[in-house]
């Protein structure tokens, strides 16, 4: 191990030691530290699936709070924290290619949603309100301020009061959720 991997293991494991004990301040110096190198061992991993790396960063982070108690002392918490990190990244690409599988990817979403007459229009209209109906609000808030009625990020952060950073996650995954009813629609 390189001086400074381990300068950085040593001051790692002091921070994890005082979070132990009930520091609050170190725990959260600890995940923020944590949550860095598992951002750059995700992203070396997930180069096709970078829109994924975050929500596995928290997802280990939280396997890493609940498992904290199981931290032996005497051994590298780095070593630990990426075993941890590793299961999950496995589990995550298990449960991805089963669910991509299922997935056709809507390059023009125009085509896809185009009709051509009255009837048509308003059989599109009522079947759009029902899967928009089925996102939770957040998600279904967002797509109809940023997609259908156009508004920028930035606007429909303060209308939903949600973050910009949320309102774009929200919007990728509710598309994500409205392509996967539009595969398994009869």
């Amino acid at each position: 191990m390189s001086e400074s991997l381990q300068t950085n293991e040593v001051e790692l494991h002091a921070l994890w030691q005082q979070a132990q004990q009930g520091n609050a301040a170190c725990y959260a110096r600890a995940l923020k530290v944590i949550s860095g190198y598992l951002r750059r061992f995700l992203n070396r991993r997930m180069q096709s699936q970078p829109s994924d790396v975050e929500d596995l960063v928290q997802e280990i982070l939280l396997a890493i709070h609940q498992k904290r108690h199981t931290y032996q002392s005497d051994q590298p918490l780095t070593a630990w924290m990426y075993a941890i990190a590793r299961y999950k990244w496995i589990d995550h690409l298990r449960a991805h290619g089963r669910r991509e599988a299922l997935h056709d990817d809507i390059d023009d979403w125009s085509e896809v949603l185009s009709v051509s007459g009255n009837a048509e229009v308003a059989d599109s209209q009522r079947d759009l309100v029902h899967m928009l109906r089925l996102l939770p609000d957040k998600q279904r808030l967002v797509i109809e301020h940023t997609k259908l009625q156009g508004l920028s990020i930035t606007e429909t952060a303060t209308l939903t009061g949600q973050t910009e950073a949320a309102v774009k996650v929200n919007v990728h995954r509710g598309l994500k959720a409205l392509a996967f009813q539009w595969k398994v629609k009869p």
